[in-house]
């Protein structure tokens, strides 16, 4: 039943701010997998940013796979998403072990201060969505934001701008090939691995960048496998 309500909220705010909320559905529970993979497994205590938690389907996933001395930063831009979250981390009970080291702040990411912050970012901003300057400034500010050797996790939809491209004007063409421009150089320079996930409406490209390695940048690739998850 839950379930739905969330689908009815998250499509509410879909419909009146499309440009920052960029779906029509919440991601399915294969996408938030994929994109918390890297906090899999033993680990250090890691600081985390959720950029663009929504009505929290990823954060339940990062929640789930937090340890003693991790801290989450989830940065959300929408005010009626920011106040279904906090009541959610308040009443759930996937947060009662670490809703103390969860902070949601009501913020654009690129306001957030420092430098060299976090050891993961997690992003489910639409960047697809958005002018290519912006995109470029979401970039950098991910770049500042993570430590030497962090891990940004972010999604696409896929072939998203070469579904809509015959479907509107020049102008909007224009936008989407520099979009895909500014995406691409980043994910030919500081790729490290991607996962496709086919069981996701629609199905969506995971991808992982590291900016500042602390060893020689190898491509990843992956292969395909029969749970819709793309598996290394």
């Amino acid at each position: 039943m839950y379930i739905w309500v969330e689908c009815g909220k998250f499509f509410r705010e879909c419909r009146q701010h499309f440009q920052t909320t960029g779906a029509i559905l919440p991601s399915s529970r294969f996408l938030a997998r994929a994109l918390v993979r890297p906090l899999h497994g033993p680990r250090p205590a890691w600081r985390i940013l959720e950029v663009g938690p929504g009505t929290g389907a990823v954060t339940r996933e990062i929640a789930r796979r937090m340890q003693v001395g991790d801290r989450l930063d989830a940065v959300e831009i929408n005010a009626h998403f920011v106040e279904l979250l906090e009541r959610r981390v308040r009443q759930e009970r996937v947060f009662a072990r670490c809703r103390d080291q969860i902070e949601i702040i009501h913020a654009a990411v690129q306001e957030l201060p420092g430098e060299a912050i976090y050891d993961l970012i997690v992003s489910g901003l639409p960047l697809n969505n958005f002018p290519a300057h912006a995109v470029r400034e979401i970039f950098a500010t991910y770049n500042r934001l993570l430590k030497p050797g962090g891990t940004l996790t972010f999604y696409e939809y896929t072939l998203v701008r070469q579904l809509k491209s015959p479907f509107v004007d020049r102008r909007e063409r224009r936008r989407l090939f520099r979009v895909g421009r500014v995406m691409r150089n980043y994910i030919q320079e500081y790729q490290i691995r991607r996962e496709r996930i086919f069981i996701n409406v629609p199905p969506a490209t995971v991808r992982y960048l590291r900016f500042k390695p602390t060893t020689p940048r190898s491509a990843i690739e992956t292969e395909a496998h029969p749970s819709g998850v793309l598996q290394v």
